[in-house]
């Protein structure tokens, strides 16, 4: 087996690949070892391998779309393999490739290091600036070399044909490590000029994202070069970017793009717009449905696509940390799911959004918050495609107009389900005396958990409280002399407030019983109608009132609930908030119980 595979093997192509007399284009090589190495935290996994052509071996870097073949167990020591696509490159005085397609040959089978391969690293004499050919037949650019310009680049807005750029690095072959580079990339997506004034001074920047058939990026121009290059991008033109220009760790607070690094426009980088405007893609989306948003960590930046049910007005919030105000708008969006999310959009995006109802919108980079169970905010680094030219698009549109115009659709604060349906993450399922046992909430981080138990008291005291009638703001108003009420935060008065619900209710089950705190929307769920209307019936039928109490006992709820450490008069206390219920589905119940009865294997 090993004589017939070393064959195939395409002895000394190692060596001609990096000498460029290499004319074997894809080259066929056995891997002699695979290592997980460690990346930037929440960017992807990446691998080091080790490819042998009998002669040498040298190691090699996977890019991202091919770690599918390590996580399959396909890409293994001792198999055989294709380059289909990769880069060389030199980073301290070692020679590397960069892997951005391969082909295991599966046929070939798998054995031991054949021969005795040397180390292929470079001498100090031999190190040269490398090519930046890409060995793709033609894939990303020209295999012909084109002489490197000895001159600095100048910045140019005009037009640039592929012709005088025969060499062209893939972004995800970027790294601080690369010289004299330049990619070939379309610009998906352009910030706004933001300013900034501090003790050290004022400033600057704007921000794009560039994306080519290998991954994605982000570029950022302070200063002169915001200046410079703010008109010349333009969202989807495609443009080549040529060093100088630093490549950096990425500020993953500021990006929502899956790459360890980014860019930084320096003064000479040279930016132009390309003639062929196709062979680029235009957008690369990693959607996540609407229903499936329950089972996605808060927090999580993801990309999405739904019909647009819903579009509210525009509001203003003023930040608490910077005090300036912030337009916002909130979207109501659905899917084949079933399911509806509402998704907010800010600053420009939010006054100027004119979409019509019923169209298909694509957002890329969006936040997941577990306000309300699950909602979604459009980051200032995302962007949004109406009726993009796209196949989820057209099945979308397909299934709204067949049958979606009419559905009705579940939210993820109130979706009925079984244990974890109380909406948002897939909590442990906990009975109350266990909440107890494992002392959850009584560390520094909070602890979460799913309880299913039925309410047993609630109090009446206090069950609601006066708030200002501003757009999310719902801090207490006072009343004040006039019979006006003021907020204190908005700086506002207004003729009434709106009540809202902060109960505080027993539940128990067979175990034991806990307190547990709930707020408008749980509210509203349990109580079957809003604060007003029950202060408004208190306050004219107080019998009355104490029966919607009554009628909302000794009901079972699937509570999502959230356990920390709070202190109360200098006391510390565990406080249970539920941010999420739903009632319970009892065919899903019996299923559970079902199934493990079966595990019992009882006769």
């Amino acid at each position: 087996m090993a004589q017939d595979a070393a064959s195939h093997i395409d002895q000394g192509s190692l060596s001609a690949i990096f000498d460029g007399t290499n004319s074997v284009t894809q080259p066929v090589l056995q891997c002699v070892q695979v290592k997980p190495i460690a990346g930037q935290q929440g960017g992807p996994e990446r691998f080091r391998v080790v490819f042998s052509d009998i002669s040498n071996f040298v190691q090699s870097m996977l890019a991202s779309q091919v770690n599918h073949y390590v996580y399959d167990g396909k890409l293994r020591k001792g198999v055989f393999v294709r380059l289909k696509q990769f880069q060389t490159n030199v980073v301290k005085n070692k020679k590397i490739i960069i892997v951005l397609d391969i082909e295991v040959l599966d046929h070939l089978g798998e054995c031991e290091k054949i021969g005795s391969p040397q180390p292929l690293d470079s001498k100090t004499e031999d190190v040269q600036p490398q090519s930046t050919t890409i060995h793709t037949g033609g894939f990303y650019g020209s295999n012909a070399q084109a002489p490197q310009q000895q001159s600095i680049p100048q910045r140019a807005t005009t037009n640039s044909s592929s012709t005088s750029h025969a060499n062209i690095f893939p972004i995800e072959a970027l790294s601080p490590y690369a010289h004299k580079w330049t990619i070939k990339a379309r610009c998906t997506n352009k910030s706004d000029i933001k300013t900034w004034h501090n003790k050290n001074g004022e400033g600057k920047l704007f921000s794009v994202n560039l994306l080519d058939e290998s991954g994605e990026i982000r570029g950022t121009g302070f200063n002169d070069q915001c200046d410079a290059l703010y008109e010349v991008f333009q969202e989807g033109g495609v443009y080549y970017v040529t060093s100088p220009c630093r490549v950096q760790m990425a500020k993953k607070q500021f990006t929502n793009l899956n790459n360890d690094y980014e860019l930084m426009f320096e003064r000479d980088t040279l930016v132009e717009k390309a003639e062929e405007q196709n062979g680029v893609p235009q957008v690369r989306f990693n959607f996540t449905s609407i229903g499936d948003l329950q089972s996605v960590e808060k927090d999580t930046t993801i990309d999405t696509i739904g019909v647009l049910k819903e579009v509210g007005e525009t509001s203003q919030i003023v930040s608490k940390t910077t005090s300036k105000p912030y337009d916002k708008r909130e979207l109501t969006l659905v899917d084949s799911s079933n399911f509806s999310v509402r998704l907010t959009i800010w600053g420009n995006s939010a006054t100027t959004f004119d979409v019509t109802p019923e169209s298909v919108i694509a957002f890329k980079g969006v936040k997941v918050s577990d306000f309300g169970g699950r909602s979604l905010s459009l980051l200032s680094s995302g962007s949004m495609t109406v009726d993009p030219d796209i196949n989820e698009a057209h099945k979308l549109k397909g299934w709204y107009d067949a049958q979606g115009r009419t559905d009705t659709f579940s939210s993820h604060a109130n979706a009925a389900g079984s244990l974890s349906g109380a909406g948002g993450r897939l909590d442990p399922v906990k009975s109350c005396q266990q909440v107890k046992d494992e002392n959850l909430g009584m560390t520094e981080t909070t602890d979460y958990f799913t309880t299913r138990a039925t309410i047993i008291y609630i109090k009446q005291d206090n069950f609601a409280y006066p708030a200002c009638l501003s757009a999310d703001c719902n801090k207490k108003v006072v009343q004040i002399e006039d019979g006006q009420w003021r907020c204190e935060k908005c700086d506002r008065t207004h003729p009434k407030p709106e009540y809202r619900y902060i109960m505080s209710v027993s539940a128990a089950d067979h175990t034991g019983q806990l307190w547990l705190n709930c707020f408008d929307d749980v509210g509203r769920l349990v109580m079957g109608m809003s604060a007003d209307q029950l202060m408004e019936l208190k306050e004219t039928d107080d019998k009355a009132a104490g029966g919607v109490f009554q009628d909302a006992s000794c009901k079972m709820w699937v509570f999502k609930c959230r356990a920390k450490m709070d202190n109360f008069q200098d006391q510390q206390r565990v406080r249970y908030q539920v941010s999420a219920a739903s009632a319970l589905n009892y065919s899903a119940e019996c299923s559970k119980l079902t199934e493990m009865i079966k595990m019992y294997s009882m006769e």
